[in-house]
């Protein structure tokens, strides 16, 4: 069975479209089969792979109306063992669609129940928002990633998504865990940066993982050429941050 991980934070520009595209590479080249749904309207981990978001004809967004099957949303990618059930701009539509429907909050865990145990790990790329998409990721989710920028506003608004966990546990997903924070877009040279993670790790000790994501303009990119870090340079210190957090993943879900 796969293990189903959100990747989510209401504040825009953390890293979470990058952080779910380049992990679930990094885990696919180590030979793990990933699945990454995209959950967010803006399509960006779509294009990021490649992908030509106006051409696709199935997504999350027939997959939350449970109008197709999800095994007939999943594509492959260029990337080693790693699919993707695409986004679009209609998922937009989604949010006041399924207002009115019973169970709407299940919709995501439903449909992807059939298909969860075809993969590794299952991604789900959550939108900058804590709307009804989101909730569905989170209730659909075992645990969720938490990325948090090294900047100034970091802690900006976490309180609010830990907050959210906790009703949605409380709730709906009483196993839904926190697999960890992940510190992105260190910087060095900032002594910011650093008061940024002694911060964050003074406050939640062993939710923060070990890797830290640090500011690099190939993870910039990559997008632009719809490839991963990985394929795009592997090389590059962000090719490494990522494949080091794959592997602290896989070591700590052994």
């Amino acid at each position: 069975m796969g293990k189903i991980i959100a990747i989510a934070n209401q504040k825009g520009g953390v890293g979470k479209t990058t952080t779910a595209v380049n992990l679930a590479a990094a885990l696919g080249v180590l030979e793990k089969k990933v699945l990454l749904i995209d959950a967010d309207p803006q399509a960006n981990a779509t294009s990021g792979l490649g992908l030509e978001v106006q051409s696709l004809a199935n997504g999350t967004y027939q997959l939350l109306e449970h109008s197709v099957l999800a095994k007939d949303t999943i594509i492959p990618t260029n990337s080693p063992n790693l699919s993707l059930i695409p986004s679009h701009i209609d998922l937009v539509a989604a949010e006041i669609e399924l207002v009115d429907k019973k169970d709407r909050e299940y919709m995501l865990k439903k449909a992807i129940r059939k298909i969860a145990s075809d993969f590794d790990f299952i991604f789900i790329d959550c939108a900058p928002s804590l709307g009804l998409i989101t909730l569905n990721a989170l209730v659909a989710a075992e645990s969720v990633i938490i990325p948090i920028q090294c900047e100034y506003f970091a802690l900006e608004g976490l309180g609010k998504l830990l907050n959210t966990i906790k009703s949605i546990q409380k709730i709906h997903n009483p196993d839904l865990d926190i697999e960890g924070l992940l510190l992105t877009m260190y910087d060095t040279r900032l002594r910011l940066s650093n008061q940024v993670v002694e911060e964050v790790k003074k406050h939640f000790g062993k939710m923060v993982f070990k890797t830290i994501i640090q500011r690099n303009i190939r993870l910039s990119e990559a997008p632009s050429f719809g490839e991963d870090i990985i394929t795009y340079d592997a090389a590059s210190r962000g090719a490494k941050s990522y494949l080091s957090l794959a592997n602290e993943m896989i070591k700590k879900n052994n």
